[in-house]
């Protein structure tokens, strides 16, 4: 009977010996980096836009779920030291990926700078006018005589005079205040009747939940051409040599999206347990508010970008002279590494 055990105690060590070994060998033998599911974690850094907050939500709810780290990723997501700094770490190599929105890649490509949007995270504009319900501004025509605040940011200056123009006002007729990103102070002061910067999913809804009654106007629905508000950006020099990494952090980034769409709640809770100074029924809100933009009409990918609708956009910056030179839509973003496509 000890013999027998002995026997079967060999044969165990010989075919665990025997599997070990073909690993290391499956290992060493054509060994491919754009794997979907590579063995070992890469690290892989992103800066986000802004601070922490629910346009965040899925990358946060993927790093909590576990989403990156079954797709071999090691994410850090890291706060910039300001809001026009992403794109400038990205082109210096000290960041992987960079959240940033459409009209700043538009603008950094024009100074020559070679960065690329991958994914569109907000589908349509999150930037609004916004004045508290006492102010009577329900309307762009209500802006004619008034005070409007904005974060002094060219772009935002060509918006209301566009959205000025559509509304069949002089643009003249609006005095513009650089209030910095203090845009919510400026309202509740008094110090502007409204502003132009504010989200409509961010800053309006905690407006609204303080009370406030907020009347929100959005970029799209004054005259302003659509865009999208939220992209992810790479260096246009990693998309041959780190694609396959690119693909499997939009495939999990799309996945961390959906598990806030089926569970809102929960994703929420993965948004607050890394960004304690969230409140959380605010941002539950918010993100409930928020959800319809983060995915693309039907039979599109998660993170699809429209060709069309940033040539119509870009178009729109060179007539108001914020482009030097006419953009080129194809070559500033690409659909190749989302999910199913470029396969």
């Amino acid at each position: 009977m000890g013999a027998t055990n002995e026997t079967e105690e060999c044969v165990r060590k010989l075919i665990l010996f025997a599997a070990l070994a073909a690993a290391v060998v499956a290992a060493g033998c054509g060994e491919k980096k754009e794997d979907v599911a590579p063995p070992g974690a890469q690290r892989l850094t992103v800066v986000l836009d802004y601070l922490p907050n629910p346009d965040h939500v899925g990358f946060y709810s993927a790093q909590r779920q576990g989403n990156f780290r079954r797709a071999g990723l090691d994410v850090d997501l890291k706060v910039p030291p300001d809001p026009s700094s992403p794109l400038k770490l990205l082109a210096a190599g000290k960041a992987d990926l960079a959240i940033s929105y459409e009209p700043e890649v538009l603008l950094a490509r024009d100074r020559g700078l070679q960065v690329v949007s991958v994914a569109a995270l907000a589908q349509r504009p999150l930037t609004s006018i916004m004045a508290l319900g006492s102010k009577g501004i329900r309307s762009p025509a209500d802006l004619a005589g008034k005070t409007v605040g904005t974060a002094g940011i060219p772009y935002q200056a060509a918006y209301l005079k566009t959205i000025a123009q559509h509304a069949g006002i002089e643009p003249a007729s609006i005095k513009q205040v650089d209030v910095g990103f203090n845009l919510v102070p400026a309202m509740l002061s008094g110090k502007a009747a409204a502003t132009l910067g504010a989200f409509w999913n961010i800053e309006g809804v905690e407006l609204a939940r303080r009370g406030k009654h907020p009347s929100i106007i959005r970029m799209d629905q004054a005259g302003v051409p659509t865009y999208d508000e939220l992209v992810l950006v790479a260096r246009r020099s990693d998309l041959a040599k780190r694609g396959g990494l690119i693909r499997r952090f939009l495939r999990a980034l799309g996945q961390g999206y959906d598990n806030a769409r089926r569970n809102p709640a929960s994703a929420t809770k993965d948004l607050v347990a890394t960004n304690p100074d969230l409140n959380e029924a605010t941002s539950l809100a918010q993100v409930r508010a928020s959800l319809p933009v983060f995915f693309p009409t039907r039979g599109k990918p998660f993170g699809y970008a429209d060709p069309a609708a940033w040539q119509s956009y870009g178009s729109w910056m060179l007539r108001n002279r914020l482009l030097k030179r006419p953009p080129n839509a194809g070559d500033a973003l690409t659909n190749e590494f989302l999910p199913g496509q470029g396969l």
